[in-house]
C-alpha cells in the first residue's frame, strides 16, 4: 500500500480542534482514499467504534437523494444524534447542489442560478456541521467548485485546509524501493499520481496525458465559463516548456503569437496561467532579493505539480533534464515545509577594461524552513569545470553565512568543494538532506 503518513499525521493533529478539515489539491491525487481508507483505518485502530463514523461517499447513485444541502445536514445530524463524539466524511462535496432558501419558495427545492440571492450550498453544510459539538467533520471536494481559491474565500479561518500532492519522491521511493537511480528516473519522468505509479509503464503515458482533456480542461472550462479549450490548450504547452524559466505574460503571449500565429493580450495570458495556478497544477514562485530582503519584479517561475503531468502535456517527447530536476527538487520542499522563492540579486563587476557593470545573477531555490536556509542550484551534472563554474557563479558573490548547495542528479555523496559549497547527489537531497 502506498503511505501518506505525513497527510495521516496533520489529519490526526487537528482531530476534533472545532473546525471542518477541507481535504483539497489537484485531481486524482488520492483525497478520497486519504479519508475514506486511510484515515478511516486510523480511527479503527485509535478504537472508534464503527458506528461512530460516518462516511458519505456523494458521487454514488445512492445518496443522489442527500445532493441537497437540506437534506445532508438533516440526514448527518440525525445519524450523529445520541452519539458523544461522530467522525463525519463527506466525500466529492462539490455534487451537493445549490438551492433558493425553500424560505423563498414555499418549501419547495428549487436549483439556484449562478446570479441567485438567498442560496444554500455545501459551504453552509459544511460550516453548519462543524459547529455541532459531537461531529467531527472530514470533507473532500473536486472539480470546478472545489478549486483553491474557493476555498480561502468561503472558508477564510472557518476551516482546515489540508492541501493534498501527488506523491513526493519520498513517498514514492517508499513503494517502489529497489534502486534509487532507477527510482528517480521512472519519477521524473511519470511523476507521482497515485494511480499512473500503480499502473504498468505502458498505460502511464496514457492515463496522464489522458487527464488533461477529460478531467483537469474540462473543470476549468467550466469553473470559468469559457466557450473553448484551445488557447488553454496551448498556453499549457507553453508553460510546460518553460518550467523553471523567468517568465512574465507578455513574453508568454509572444511565445503563443510564434506558435498558433494569432494574437493574445498580456491580460487574457494573466488570467489563463491564474485558472492552472486555482486547478492546483502549476504553483507560482515570486523573486527574492537576497540582499534586499524583498521579494521583487513581476516576473516569476511556474512549476508543475507533478511531473509527470508536465512530461505528458509535451507528449514525453525529449524532457529536459534539468527542467525536471528543479520541478522535483521544489515539489520536494514545499513537501517538507519550506517556504520558497527564485533567489536574486545584483552586483556591480568591472568588465576586462576596468569599466562598471551591473550584473544580475540568479540562484534556482532560496528555501526556509524554521532556521534552516538555504540556498540551492539544480543541474543535470558538474563533472565538466565549465558547467560547475556556471552554475557556481551565481554564489561566488555572496557573502553571508547561508548554506550554498549544488544538486546534482548523478549519485554522489554530500561533499564540499573548494569553496566551501555542497555538492550532493539529486536523490540523498531528496530523501535525506532537507528532511
Amino acid at each position: 500500500m502506498i503511505k501518506r503518513d505525513k497527510y495521516i499525521a496533520k489529519l490526526i493533529d487537528s482531530k476534533n480542534n472545532g473546525f471542518p478539515k477541507v481535504v483539497t489539491g489537484v485531481r486524482r491525487c488520492g483525497k478520497s482514499y486519504l479519508l475514506t481508507d486511510m484515515f478511516y483505518n486510523h480511527l479503527q485502530e485509535s478504537g472508534v467504534s464503527e458506528e461512530c463514523i460516518l462516511i458519505i461517499d456523494l458521487d454514488s447513485d445512492k445518496n443522489a437523494n442527500l445532493r441537497t444541502p437540506i437534506e445532508l445536514g438533516n440526514y448527518v445530524r440525525h445519524y450523529c444524534n445520541g452519539k458523544k463524539s461522530c467522525y463525519v466524511i463527506l466525500d466529492e462535496i462539490q455534487r451537493v447542489d445549490t438551492i433558493i432558501n425553500p424560505a423563498y419558495t414555499g418549501g419547495e427545492i428549487v436549483l439556484a442560478k449562478p446570479n441567485d440571492e438567498n442560496t444554500i450550498s455545501f459551504v453552509d453544510v459544511i460550516l453548519g456541521l462543524s459547529k455541532e459539538k459531537n461531529i467531527d467533520l472530514y470533507v473532500t471536494g473536486s472539480n470546478s467548485k472545489m478549486l483553491s481559491s474557493d476555498i480561502v474565500t468561503e472558508f477564510r479561518d472557518k476551516a482546515t485546509n489540508i492541501h493534498l500532492m501527488p506523491l513526493s519522491f519520498e513517498e514514492f521511493y517508499e513503494y517502489v524501493g529497489g534502486s534509487k537511480t532507477e527510482a528517480i528516473y521512472e519519477y521524473l519522468q511519470y511523476g507521482g499520481m497515485p494511480l499512473a505509479v500503480l499502473k504498468k509503464s505502458s498505460e502511464k503515458k496514457d492515463y496522464l496525458k489522458g487527464l488533461f482533456n477529460t478531467t483537469y480542461f474540462k473543470d476549468i472550462i467550466e469553473h470559468n465559463n469559457l466557450k473553448k479549450s484551445e488557447a488553454l490548450d496551448e498556453l499549457c504547452n507553453i508553460l510546460s516548456t518553460c518550467v523553471g524559466q523567468p517568465i512574465n505574460s507578455k513574453k508568454i503571449a509572444d511565445a503563443y503569437k510564434s506558435v498558433t500565429k494569432k494574437n493574445i493580450d498580456d491580460e487574457t495570458v494573466t488570467r489563463y496561467i491564474n485558472f492552472f495556478v486555482d486547478a492546483f497544477l502549476l504553483k507560482e514562485v515570486k523573486r527574492y532579493d537576497v540582499k534586499g530582503r524583498k521579494e521583487i519584479g513581476a516576473q516569476r517561475k511556474y512549476y508543475f505539480v507533478d511531473t509527470g503531468l508536465r512530461n505528458a502535456r509535451l507528449d514525453f517527447v525529449f524532457p529536459d533534464e534539468g527542467q525536471l530536476i528543479e520541478n522535483t527538487i521544489y515539489n520536494e520542499l514545499i513537501y517538507n515545509g519550506y517556504s520558497v522563492n527564485v533567489g536574486t540579486y545584483e552586483a556591480v563587476e568591472k568588465d576586462e577594461n576596468g569599466k562598471s557593470l551591473r550584473t544580475n545573477y540568479e540562484i534556482d531555490f532560496y528555501a526556509k524552513r524554521d532556521n534552516r536556509i538555504y540556498y540551492i542550484q539544480a543541474c543535470a551534472d558538474v563533472s565538466d569545470a565549465r558547467t560547475k563554474n556556471r552554475e557556481v557563479k551565481a554564489f561566488n558573490l555572496l557573502r553571508d553565512p547561508i548554506e550554498k548547495i549544488l544538486v546534482v542528479n548523478r549519485p554522489i555523496l554530500a561533499t564540499r568543494d573548494e569553496s566551501g559549497y555542497t555538492i550532493i547527489g539529486l536523490t540523498d537531497f531528496l530523501l535525506e538532506y532537507i528532511k
